[in-house]
């Protein structure tokens, strides 16, 4: 490893931090930066993955030649092959003209390719071709085109997972893997998150011109406690939030835990990174935060609206009645009399309501019932229950939900369920919504 390099590297690229396993990715991306290899950088969101394919860029032979940066998250599914392979005029609504993509643009160049593990399966198939052969073809078009383009993916998905699952191709995955780089989480560089912190607080200083923030001691500890699961972006828009609205110069840990840091152990997220970059397997671990924190609002909005809907009965009904307000009407005690019964038909005749649980057993009466304060039976309200959800119905009534809340406005419900519009718009289409 030659510290030389690896610390003109961090100057130029304003790394910042001294941890053994930041310093071993930095020195791999240099080694293999003259190679033609491809390269895939394993690391969980926010850590920084994004400055390792410019490295490797700027220190290879292809350094003066074109550099594109794609999130193929963020690239819809209907359109991604015309972004990356480019398309024909007329080949589809909205092609008014010849497209070159990326693959055509960025010729004797580089193409970093974020969030890889998102693209659709037949994406994936001409991405192999092109990686095996330099060919593509354009959507809409017949003619083969050559392309000398290299390739640097990143992933904060267990790639292992996705094959087992069918949603990578195996094969693929093992041409981008040439070269796996880890990317450190931060919660993992100990006295790195301090000058991290440090760097954040002078660069809001100078840009705004106002005095730098700056640790007690035990704000420092309570710090390196905190797991950061949003890695290096979470801390920099905590040090800009503290910079900007915090009165106290000085940060105490009862500021830091106003802003949500503390030290009670969250568990580690993300990816385990098992010596990605001593092997050519990628990790085996995978975070599960997201869609754990996404199922406790789910059932946490379901237990609120169980109990709006107890206390709307126990308001509507009185004390604890069995009756249905839409067939039966209120019931007084006081009179032992229905008040404005809903009838339909003969006005001495109420029609036959709908089935009900009563004590966990399914109640269907039977036949018409006559008005009378005798058919009104007492049950005890807290014994109905609600059949459970699966999760895939949990998950489409929380984008239901969303997409009402947002208007219909599929960019905003994505960013509300923190999941890609791709992944948002294969869900509307598996549910079956049209909203």
């Amino acid at each position: 490893m030659d510290e030389k390099t690896i610390q003109q590297v961090k100057q130029r690229y304003s790394i910042v931090g001294n941890y053994e396993g930041l310093n071993r990715s930095i020195d791999i991306a240099i080694q293999v930066a003259p190679t033609e290899l491809p390269v895939l950088i394993y690391g969980e969101s926010g850590v920084g993955k994004e400055i390792l394919p410019r490295v490797i860029h700027d220190n290879s032979t292809r350094k003066h030649n074109k550099y594109f940066a794609i999130n193929c998250g963020a690239l819809p599914e209907g359109t991604i092959d015309s972004e990356l392979f480019g398309h024909k005029k007329g080949s589809f609504t909205g092609a008014l003209d010849d497209r070159e993509g990326y693959f055509g643009v960025a010729n004797n160049g580089t193409l970093f390719l974020d969030e890889v593990g998102e693209l659709p399966l037949a994406t994936q198939a001409r991405l192999l071709r092109v990686l095996e052969t330099g060919e593509y073809i354009r959507v809409g078009e017949s003619e083969v085109r050559k392309t000398n383009v290299r390739i640097v993916a990143a992933t904060n998905v267990n790639m292992q997972k996705a094959i087992r699952e069918g949603k990578f191709r195996e094969d693929l995955y093992y041409r981008l893997n040439t070269i796996p780089i880890a990317m450190p989480p931060l919660r993992e560089r100990g006295r790195d998150i301090e000058l991290l912190f440090r760097k954040f607080a002078y660069d809001i200083s100078e840009k705004y011109h106002i005095e730098p923030v700056r640790l007690t001691e035990d704000a420092r500890v309570l710090l390196l406690k905190y797991k950061w699961p949003g890695n290096i972006r979470q801390l920099r828009n905590l040090v800009e939030q503290i910079s900007i609205i915090s009165k106290e110069r000085e940060i105490t840990p009862d500021i830091l835990k106003s802003y949500g840091v503390t030290d009670d152990s969250l568990g580690e997220t993300g990816l385990v990174l098992h010596g990605a970059n001593r092997d050519t397997h990628a990790p085996e671990g995978h975070s599960y935060e997201k869609e754990r924190d996404m199922l406790f609002q789910l059932l946490s909005s379901i237990g609120k609206e169980v109990k709006d809907l107890k206390e709307l009965v126990h308001s509507n009904l009185g004390t604890m009645q069995s009756v249905p307000q839409n067939h039966y009407g209120l019931y007084n005690e006081e009179t032992e009399e229905l008040e404005s019964p809903v009838t339909y038909g003969n006005p001495s005749v109420i029609q036959q309501p709908q089935p009900y649980i009563v004590n966990k057993q399914r109640y269907q009466p039977q036949g018409d019932i006559p008005y009378s304060s005798h058919n009104i039976q007492k049950v005890d309200i807290e014994t109905i229950e609600d059949p459970p959800m699966s999760n895939k119905e949990l998950m489409k009534k929380n984008i239901i939900e969303s997409l009402k809340r947002n208007k219909g406005n599929r960019k905003k419900t994505a960013m509300e369920l923190d999941i890609s519009e791709r992944t948002l718009y294969r869900k509307i289409k598996d549910y079956g919504l049209d909203m």
